[in-house]
């Protein structure tokens, strides 16, 4: 069980440290220990941060370690950037379980693992009982871009790619925290994209990609749409959606694009370059596929067709969708 003398900065805070957090997530930068850590330089350097605060900690397809290093990871990489260093803040509620915790310290080591990174520095805080929810992580990362990507390079006519399918992260998360039981093997979507994004970027062509995280497909494509002052149009029918996650949309009256996912992201690419890039993509998920284009019209707006031909617009996510879910 962790204490608040766990926390004191003193023995009990350095077992902590040394015996549990090193004993997982050690390597000779982290080990040195001191009040910052001396990394080099990059030729070019992209830096993020992201706090997790997720509800239940555990949940199908795994918890909030592999999230927070899954997730930081993710965002350099949807940058064109290989992770490189990240920092790990660790605000823990007195009387969590170090079972739990060192389960949670496991999975971010494998994350650490997939993604070649490594936790340089950081820090451990012990709260009251009641302060916080179990466990909240906040992580720094800084990568090596090795493409150039961004939503600047939105333009006309390029085609709208889908890693996988879509909403499943919220649904499993919902299903987990209302104790749905359901006769299927739904799990959240989490994990690494730095593989599947490295490959991705030896096709040429590929202009813009973001991991589709709080507000799912819907924030994505309503932020490019506005940044880039271009207009969005995406095929409903095209967007793939499971039987599980489409069941428990109907259910409770979510709509899938809105969901979040935490390892499915969208891609912009030169509408020539498609297929190769589609053929990468179904290589790690068979999901991956078309689902749209970037066009002129309704600039700023993000226009969703029907199977039945009709069209609407596709809104920015607005009231609280899901909280807590990352």
């Amino acid at each position: 069980m962790i204490t608040l003398a766990m926390g004191n900065g003193g023995v009990e805070n350095r077992d902590l440290i040394e015996k549990v957090i090193f004993r997982h997530l050690g390597n000779d930068l982290l080990a040195q220990a001191e009040d910052g850590t001396a990394i080099g330089s990059l030729p070019k350097a992209i830096f993020t941060t992201d706090s997790f605060t997720i509800s239940p900690l555990f949940f199908p397809g795994g918890d909030i370690g592999k999230l927070a290093v899954a997730g930081a990871c993710n965002d350099l990489a949807m940058m064109g950037a290989r992770p490189k260093f990240l920092s790990c803040s660790f605000i823990i509620e007195e009387g969590f379980s170090l079972r739990d915790f060192q389960r949670i310290l496991r999975s971010m080591a494998k994350e650490l693992s997939l993604n070649q990174a490594q936790i340089v520095t950081g820090d451990t805080k012990v709260v009251p009982k009641g302060s916080c929810d179990g466990l909240y992580i906040n992580i720094s990362a800084i990568g090596e871009q090795v493409a150039d990507v961004s939503q600047g390079y939105l333009k006309p006519g390029l085609a709208i790619l889908i890693s996988g399918s879509v909403a499943k992260h919220g649904a499993a998360i919902f299903a987990a925290r209302e104790g749905i039981e359901l006769q299927s093997d739904l799990m959240s979507d989490c994990k690494s994209l730095w593989p599947v994004v490295e490959e991705l970027l030896s096709v040429e062509g590929i202009k813009a990609m973001r991991d589709a995280t709080r507000g799912g497909v819907a924030a994505v494509l309503n932020e490019w749409a506005r940044a880039a002052g271009v207009g969005i149009e995406i095929d409903e029918g095209a967007v793939p959606v499971t039987e599980e996650v489409r069941g428990i949309c109907e259910m409770l009256g979510f709509e899938p694009l809105v969901l979040a996912n935490e390892g499915t992201f969208v891609v912009a690419v030169e509408p020539e370059s498609a297929p190769a890039a589609l053929e990468v993509l179904r290589r790690y998920d068979p999901d991956a596929s078309l689902i749209g284009r970037v066009q002129e019209e309704y600039a700023g707006r993000v226009v969703l067709r029907s199977q039945w031909g009709t069209r609407r617009f596709l809104d920015m996510p607005s009231g609280e969708i899901l909280p807590r879910i990352c």
